[in-house]
């Protein structure tokens, strides 16, 4: 894929942490610059995905609801206890 150039602005002292993690990891500054973006992308997909979720499972019983599921749990096993298994 071909990459863009890009000019960004950051403060002094986050800019000498990215300058020392480079060194440290022998990788060039706009490496450092695309990994940790990468990884702030993969996390903000992930909270996304969990936010959909979240929302899928939020629509908990109603009272009624849980009523009808009694009612028809206690139908069922008096079924199945007059089956002659």
């Amino acid at each position: 894929m071909p990459s863009v150039k890009t000019a960004i602005s950051i403060d002094e002292n986050l800019f000498k942490q990215v300058n020392k993690l480079a060194h440290d990891l022998h990788v060039s500054r706009s490496k450092v610059f695309v990994l940790a973006l990468e990884e702030y992308l993969k996390k903000q997909e992930s909270q996304s995905l969990l936010a959909q979720l979240n929302k899928a499972y939020e629509d908990y019983p109603t009272e009624k609801e849980k009523e009808v599921f009694k009612s028809m749990h206690k139908t069922h096993k008096e079924i199945i206890e007059q089956e002659s298994w």
